[in-house]
């Protein structure tokens, strides 16, 4: 079988095969519409989006629900993509220290090329299979580690690479792609495959592509912080107090969650170190921040757990 790596012709075939890569005949003339028509005709195409991935969420929750026991018990989300697909992976891994206080470690983003690819095309790297083993093979994987391919095509090799070595490390591992019968997805344990069908521009992954997997991403964090006592209902209460802004809105957390006077609530943010959780258990539960500490960590951070220990 021919490799579409080093077979131009194999490759073009393979691509021809793609739902992104798609033309559409109604956009052909799109260069020459005014460009209200252009906003409205890509705002149309936009809302195929949210229902493609509607589509997937038994898959997405089913990801979900593998992933969060298995950092309850210290495993790492290492997300494994290239271009658009391995941004948008850093992009969430970076997000979670600040707003779930996470460890920088706790959720990984790896992209084909390295820091360098945030910013410029790395030639050659998502071709390189063997450059995924290298970058995985660094952080040492465990079977409690789970390592998301993303891959708009969902025939990327340095996504299907990533997988193929994680799962042979004993790690979970998932498919995240917008193609049916991806090859990625056969690879990973579980699949999850977003078709929004072909791209405004052909085969402009970074468009509808991309916001699928945004969605995505967004959902496999934000849900597994959930499930791991991150948040108190919809509040952010592990949030990283590391500026003015945050600093209030750690504030405000408090006060939504215990209604208690904006003096009290000073007092329990500076009694406990500005720890937002902490501080709500000790105005609800009335417990001093030393009893508060230790109640959370003996429910391993979960504060619903904590406020029904301390009840009398």
């Amino acid at each position: 079988m021919n490799d579409p790596v080093r077979d131009p012709a194999a490759l073009r075939t393979q691509l021809g095969a793609l739902t992104t890569e798609e033309f559409r005949p109604d956009l052909a003339d799109i260069d020459t519409r005014p460009t209200l028509d252009i906003a409205r005709a890509m705002n149309a195409g936009d809302r195929a989006v949210p229902d493609a991935v509607a589509a997937q969420l038994p898959r997405i929750a089913a990801a979900v629900d593998a992933i969060a026991p298995r950092m309850a018990r210290g495993g790492r989300l290492v997300y494994a993509g290239a271009g658009t697909a391995g941004r948008l992976g850093v992009l969430d891994a970076s997000e979670c220290p600040p707003t779930f206080n996470a460890d920088p470690s706790q959720v990984v983003g790896l992209i084909a090329g390295g820091p360098d690819a945030l910013v410029r095309s790395v030639e050659g790297a998502e071709d390189s299979a063997d450059l995924a083993h290298g970058d995985l093979k660094a952080l040492g994987l465990t079977p409690d580690d789970t390592v998301v391919g993303v891959s708009a095509s969902g025939r990327t090799p340095y996504a299907v690479g990533a997988v193929r070595y994680a799962r042979d490390a004993g790690a979970l591992t998932v498919g995240l792609a917008c193609n049916a019968d991806s090859e990625l997805a056969a690879a990973a344990d579980l699949a999850i495959e977003v078709v929004v069908g072909p791209e405004f521009i052909s085969g402009s992954t970074r468009l509808k592509a991309g916001t699928a997997q945004k969605l995505v991403l967004n959902m496999i964090s934000t849900i597994t912080m959930i499930r791991l006592g991150k948040t108190y209902g919809n509040l952010m209460v592990d949030v990283r107090a590391t500026n003015a802004k945050l600093r209030a809105r750690s504030h405000r957390i408090v006060a939504q969650a215990t209604g208690a006077a904006d003096e009290e609530i000073a007092r329990a943010l500076e009694a406990t170190g500005g720890e937002v959780k902490h501080a709500i258990l000790v105005l609800l539960a009335g417990v001093d921040a030393p009893t508060a500490a230790r109640l959370l960590v003996e429910h391993h951070g979960h504060l619903r757990a904590a406020l029904a220990a301390a009840a009398p």
